[in-house]
């Protein structure tokens, strides 16, 4: 029998599973619900409605939303941080930055571990690595004798200057896994290995926190594949856009967060360039929120400061992604000025907007478009039957009278909110990042994605949307695209004019024996072993540094700096050639290349699109309601050309294509819809 690769992403409505054939080269989808108190059981319902034989699967790979949601419901498993005498408070003062600056009010969240959890240990080392005070070893042991009686599961050990002399850090951990056997353990040192304590204290935190909980579930999903027949790894999409064995995901659970966010961004990178758009803006609209992501010149950005919650880092590479709260389930409202909002509220899977009719009443993103009959009456195939007259009712009771609009015009206004919403947000990841959104093609995709995908370019101004061929399950598709992956990190302080090559060509080479060993780990061969160095610099005196890409040889610190004034330029607008540049650290990623899929083309010659099944009435911005034809995309082959208005139905997803626009159908079978004003 032919090989499959199986890819499930866990969203916050839906889970969604995507199967790719090998031999044929052809994919086929399943949506499921998603189940919020166990992903699992989703994950499972969704392998098994698409009748997956695991006997037969050659990869399984998972993004997941399980650390992400722990961090945001902040249900944990009992946990304590031991610190240096003096700074175990460090998580508490923060930065002392504030997400609202003008909001006198409104308080940062409290740290994920309450002060009577945070215990000090007598212990010193300087900022040069040198004892200052050894470790008090039977304080140590008294501390772990009081964890033990708490009923403590997990540890983060935060010494202050660890990342230069990681020694006490290392004993500290030998003494409690003697004392405290099972418990998981999380090093500052190991985790995050860099200068700022507040930074490296709350990565290794939640680190520590996510242990039990990611471990657990990793491991009950392994056992339960393996029972139902597959031979293979469980591979986990993590932030960064790689994955890891499971072996790994016990070290680093930390790196789940933003899993599945991650996923989508590479999909949207690998349709754009399939298509030839070496610059484009991912739009993954899904039940609860859009994620925007950026490629330029075939790379998607990415940062290494990032945070589920304002107020406590993780400082770990992760693709850069924009999310706001703006999906098919975000409820529409009035403020208390009475203006209308979209949002960040989500009526979510559970009651879900209320055309689902399982008990919501607040008039969502997808109530307004099944007002205007942009959407059908039934969801994924028929698995989720819609209510027009509960769609109208909420929106006629929440947004039409009190404004008093006609009940279309309401609808059509609860949509155009959400769009410029999603519009300012894809400003923000490119006009403030240096960039003109002109001069990109969107990907639309996730449920919602290609309803509102048309709509959202015309008011940025981009000239091209494209449509994947199944947008509902995009993000699962990024999940069969990434390799293995490993961000390490060392710190090097030295001016580049007169930096010691020798040493800093000897710092990559410790990075790159240990990403060497962990690769190993994977069981990732040599031959499929990818090394790639960065640089972090920045202007002498500055503050924030940039990451640069860095080659190797004589002159490979020379040119990584000239790229430095490049890139400095682009981000802000100026540069300094004269002023000397600082080295601040060095990065290495890891990457074990691992087989892609291949897709097949079709021949797209243009041709006319087939005689529409049906037609319906579908109400548009100026026009107003236009008799428009209904497609089923499964019978629009490659080449198909048309006229907007349009709306093209399928499983996972509907696309608009609104009046003043065409659409054809290309050879890998996208949907590109032409804004001939833009």
């Amino acid at each position: 029998m032919s090989k499959q690769r199986v890819a499930v992403d866990v969203g916050g409505t839906f889970t969604d599973v995507c199967v790719f054939d090998e031999d044929s080269r052809t994919t086929r989808v399943t949506k499921v619900p998603s189940t919020p108190d166990d992903p699992m059981r989703a994950v499972l319902h969704g392998v098994q409605r698409s009748g997956i034989d695991l006997d037969n699967v050659s990869l399984f790979s998972h993004g997941t939303t399980v650390a992400t949601n722990a961090l945001i419901t902040r249900n944990f498993r009992p946990a304590a941080m031991v610190t240096t005498t003096g700074f175990r408070d460090v998580i508490e003062i923060r930065d002392g930055t504030k997400d609202d600056l003008w909001d006198a009010y409104r308080d940062v969240a409290p740290p994920h571990i309450r002060r009577r959890d945070r215990f000090e240990v007598t212990e010193r080392i300087d900022y040069a690595g040198r004892v200052v005070t050894p470790l008090d070893e039977d304080e140590a042991r008294r501390l772990a004798a009081l964890l033990r009686k708490r009923g403590t599961e997990s540890v983060a050990v935060c010494f202050v200057n660890s990342y230069v002399n990681p020694a006490h850090e290392i004993r500290m951990r030998e003494i409690l896994e003697e004392e405290l056997p099972g418990v998981t353990i999380s090093t500052s040192a190991e985790i995050l290995p860099e200068i700022f304590e507040h930074d490296r204290f709350n990565t290794t935190v939640a680190n520590a926190l996510l242990g039990p909980l990611v471990n657990g579930y990793v491991q009950r999903l392994a056992d339960e594949l393996q029972a139902a027949g597959y031979s293979g790894d469980l591979l986990l999409l993590h932030s960064g856009g790689g994955s890891m064995h499971p072996g790994m995901v016990t070290r680093y659970p930390v790196r789940l967060a933003a899993s599945g966010i991650a996923a989508g961004a590479i999909a949207a990178r690998h349709v754009a360039s399939q298509c030839g758009y070496p610059n484009a803006i991912g739009l993954d609209m899904g039940g609860t929120s859009t994620d925007i992501s950026l490629v330029h010149d075939g790379e998607l950005r990415v940062t290494k400061e990032w945070s589920v919650e304002y107020g406590y880092p993780i400082i770990f590479p992760s693709i850069e992604v924009l999310t706001i709260g703006a999906g098919g389930g975000s409820i529409a409202h009035l403020d208390a000025a009475g203006s209308l909002r979209n949002g960040p509220q989500s009526a979510g899977a559970a009651p879900g907007p209320a055309c689902y009719g399982s008990g919501g009443t607040e008039p969502t993103n997808s109530d307004a478009n099944l007002v205007l009959n942009r959407l059908g009456k039934s969801l994924a195939g028929g698995a989720k039957v819609l209510s027009p007259e509960l769609a109208e009712k909420a929106v006629q009771e929440a947004v039409a009278r009190p404004l008093g609009l006609p009940l279309d015009q309401a609808a059509s206004s609860v949509l155009k909110v959400a769009n410029a919403n999603m519009a300012d947000a894809v400003r923000l990841i490119s006009i403030r990042r240096g960039y003109d959104p002109r001069d990109f093609t969107l990907v639309a995709f996730g449920g919602a994605g290609a309803l509102h995908g048309a709509e959202v370019a015309r008011e940025l101004g981009l000239p091209t949307v494209v449509v994947p061929p199944n947008p509902g399950v995009t993000s699962a598709l990024g999940c069969l695209l990434v390799d293995i992956r490993h961000d390490l990190s060392a710190m090097f302080d030295a001016v580049s004019d007169s930096a010691d090559l020798d040493e800093f060509e000897n710092a990559f080479a410790s990075l790159e024996a240990e990403a060497s060993a962990r690769l190993r780990h994977e069981r990732v061969s040599p031959e499929d072993a990818v090394l790639q160095r960065t640089v972090s610099m920045r202007y002498l005196g500055q503050w924030r540094s940039l990451t640069i890409k860095c080659g190797q040889g004589p002159d490979a610190l020379a040119k990584a700096v000239e790229l430095f004034h490049e890139q400095h330029e682009r981000e802000y607008s100026f540069r300094r050639d004269e002023t000397p540049v600082q080295i601040y650290q060095l990065g290495l990623t890891a990457i074990g290349v691992t087989p892609k899929p291949t897709f097949a083309a079709h021949d797209a010659s243009p041709r006319p699109a087939p005689t529409p099944p049906t037609t319906r009435e579908v109400y548009f911005e100026g026009p107003g309601w236009v008799e428009t034809p209904v497609y089923e995309r499964t019978a629009l082959p490659a080449g198909s050309r048309m006229t907007g208005p349009a709306i093209i139905d399928q499983l996972d997803s509907t696309t608009v294509v609104p009046p003043d626009t065409t659409a054809e159908i290309d050879e890998w079978l996208n949907i590109r819809i032409h804004l001939t004003e833009a």
